[in-house]
């Protein structure tokens, strides 16, 4: 027995591996358990990194720092591959709003911070330490410590009393926010399923998901034009499919010319297509895909890498077909000739067998190839946000430079690459189920280490000194802004929950609630409020902390 006492007593590879296996494991187990309807989830991974922690089952501190940013920087790069298609849409639409709401959210944290601090007799540096831990915020415990060392005449004992503060505080952050959204769940009655439905009908609403119609050609005007030689029918956003010229079907194309008399299906957003029944003429009481024809339709997906970057209408030109829509993740729309075609776009196409299989064999429609994960751009993309991370940013009014860190810097490239879509024939493109392990593995990493490292000094700050007071203030700056913004945004704005459970997470930077909130229902609607708010938030975070310390000096 005594090399499994060496297993678990002497610093090794072996002892590092058996001792993250088991945290995550023990914590995974304990996530499943349920009091009173409520389950820790992931989460639960934290608190069986603190027991083993206080009973000094830990690893080597600089291997558990690595682990911890490396987890850190999977997670959030996973969700920003996650979320970044719909980013940018998402944020035009509801930025401005989440993004008030998660500001003030971090104006009332540090109010109260300041408040708790000046009331309660508690030490400036452990109150700033109470605010990154309250709202699990990493790079703000070290942003403020930066500053306490440029301190004159600062002791050693003084510049420990951010980090205690921190992992005090830390444990009720991550419980409090998970609690702030069942509390609301609980008052609002909220019904999940009801929820995710409500915010997928109305992403496919503000989507514009692309509607045919059957025209009859009746202005004379047109009469013996090629699409091409209309003017306005390019800027549309409308595709024709299928035009029917003296009792037969064909594939439409730019060259194809129209007649008064045809009938011509056009697909698109609903409203060009009412402007074009203006244009053109009124809709047909023929359907088109009911007349007998060579025509067929198929859906296929670009996995060849050389076609990557093609454009539609070359693509159209050369294969003797119509593309009528794309489907990438969480948008479809009508391409114009000129839109350029991404690895994993699915295209909805229309012409006979022979140019539908030689198109087929152009574009891959292989989905072997489309699940095999492509690990290089992987690494490339963290490094890229590695680099972004370690940019110095100074800001006028604050003495020292702050950062975006291993957080903020490779989910923002993340949200860039990902909205690019490849560059040449390196694809962005990650496949969901590699997407899914890759976001677990690196937050069972990060909750893993963040218990061990701060198990040994938890129970003891509890036991022996103000721990219980600390704890109590911390819960303070984590509840009362998370609950008066969360009734503001269901009361005031009828923000959807699980948009909402999103928005409390990220304005707290909290990768544990983020994955405790994607797991109450479906969709992208967590995710996408997270990552609209993130980077802003993280930057207030960064900043609030190290004027709470200047402001009192």
């Amino acid at each position: 027995m005594s090399w499994l006492i060496a297993l678990f007593n002497h610093d090794s590879v072996p002892h590092t591996l058996l001792i993250i296996s088991l945290v995550v494991a023990i914590g995974l187990v304990l996530g499943r358990v349920s009091l009173a309807g409520i389950q820790l989830g992931i989460a639960g991974v934290l608190f069986s990194g603190l027991l083993f922690g206080h009973f000094q089952l830990t690893i080597n501190t600089e291997v558990m720092h690595f682990l911890r940013e490396f987890g850190l920087v999977l997670f959030v790069y996973a969700i920003g591959l996650q979320v970044g298609p719909s980013f940018v849409s998402s944020f035009f639409r509801y930025g401005l709003r989440l993004n008030g709401m998660a500001a003030a959210i971090v104006i009332l944290g540090a109010l109260i911070t300041v408040l708790i601090s000046s009331v309660g007799d508690i030490p400036v540096p452990v109150a700033v330490g109470l605010f990154s831990g309250a709202t699990t915020n990493t790079p703000s415990l070290a942003a403020a410590q930066q500053v306490l060392s440029g301190i004159a005449d600062i002791d050693s004992e003084t510049l420990k009393m951010p980090g205690l503060g921190y992992a005090v505080a830390y444990p009720f952050g991550i419980a409090g926010i998970i609690l702030a959204m069942l509390l609301n769940k609980r008052l609002f009655k909220v019904d999940i399923v009801d929820e995710a439905k409500r915010f997928a009908d109305k992403q496919q609403e503000d989507a514009h998901v692309p509607i045919w119609k059957d025209l009859r050609v009746e202005n004379p005007n047109l009469n013996g034009l090629t699409l091409s030689q209309i003017p306005f029918f390019e800027g549309m956003k409308v595709v024709m499919t299928r035009i029917l010229h003296n009792g037969a079907v064909d594939v439409a194309g730019q060259e194809s010319r129209l007649a008064i008399g045809d009938t011509i299906r056009l697909v698109g957003e609903r409203e060009p297509l009412e402007q074009l029944k203006i244009l053109i003429g009124p809709e047909s009481d023929i359907d088109l895909k009911q007349i007998a024809t060579n025509l067929q339709s198929e859906r296929l997906v670009v996995t060849n890498k050389a076609a990557i970057g093609q454009t539609i209408g070359n693509l159209c030109m050369l294969y003797g077909v119509t593309i009528s829509r794309i489907h990438r993740p969480d948008v479809e729309f009508s391409p114009g000739s000129s839109v350029h075609v991404q690895f994993g776009d699915e295209l909805h196409v229309v012409g006979n067998a022979d140019a539908l299989s030689s198109i087929e064999k152009a574009l891959g429609n292989s989905l072997e190839e489309l699940a095999h994960p492509q690990i290089m751009p992987i690494f490339i993309g963290i490094s890229l946000g590695v680099l972004l991370g370690s940019i110095p940013l100074y800001l006028p009014g604050i003495p020292s430079a702050v950062k975006l860190g291993m957080a903020g810097g490779p989910l923002l490239v993340a949200i860039m690459l990902s909205r690019v879509g490849n560059w040449g024939t390196m694809t962005w493109h990650l496949p969901k189920s590699s997407n899914i392990i890759l976001k677990d593995i690196g937050i069972v990493l990060f909750l893993a280490c963040v218990g061990l490292h701060s198990g040994d000094q938890f129970v003891e700050t509890l036991v022996k000194g103000d721990g219980f007071y600390w704890m109590a203030c911390a819960a303070l700056i984590t509840l009362l802004p998370l609950l008066i913004i969360a009734a503001v945004g269901r009361i005031v704005y009828k923000l959807n929950f699980l948009t909402l459970c999103g928005l409390l997470a990220g304005s707290m930077t909290d990768p544990p609630a983020l994955a405790f909130a994607n797991n109450l229902g479906p969709g992208a609607a967590v995710s996408m409020a997270y990552a609209t708010v993130y980077p802003l938030v993280m930057i207030l975070r960064i900043i609030a902390a190290q004027l709470i310390i200047l402001l009192a000096n």
